[in-house]
């Protein structure tokens, strides 16, 4: 049976398609074994979690085009005060995402490719 309800901007009726609750309709037939472990699960949680801002996001895309940059240069590519940006490097960084060295009074930040190449292996095994 389908329900209709309406859309609000156009007024016009629309049609919801049918919710199948038979489990055996959603799983397959022959179900693959399920391997995952569960260190993978928690690295690959705390690998989103250290993303799970756009700003960080940006930062990891914006030092891989950089291959590396200080600080500096990255907060200027943000709209937040360099503090905030220092905080989004700690978490990326804690995350193992990026490194950071010390040149002087400043840090050099680039990303970590081992980490990056686990975060890859580890959302394509989902």
């Amino acid at each position: 049976m389908n329900e209709v309800s309406v859309d609000k901007t156009n007024q016009e009726p629309l049609r919801q398609a049918p919710v199948d609750l038979n489990p055996a309709s959603c799983c397959a037939a022959a179900p693959a074994a399920f391997t995952a472990q569960p260190e993978d699960d928690e690295r690959l949680a705390a690998l989103c979690k250290a993303l799970a801002h756009p700003h960080r996001v940006h930062i990891l895309r914006f030092l891989l085009a950089q291959r590396a940059c200080f600080a500096g240069e990255i907060a200027e590519q943000l709209p937040v005060a360099a503090s905030t940006v220092s905080q989004h490097l700690t978490q990326l960084r804690d995350a193992g995402l990026i490194k950071g060295e010390v040149d002087g009074p400043r840090r050099c930040y680039c990303v970590a490719p081992e980490a990056l190449a686990q975060l890859k292996q580890l959302v394509a095994a989902l």
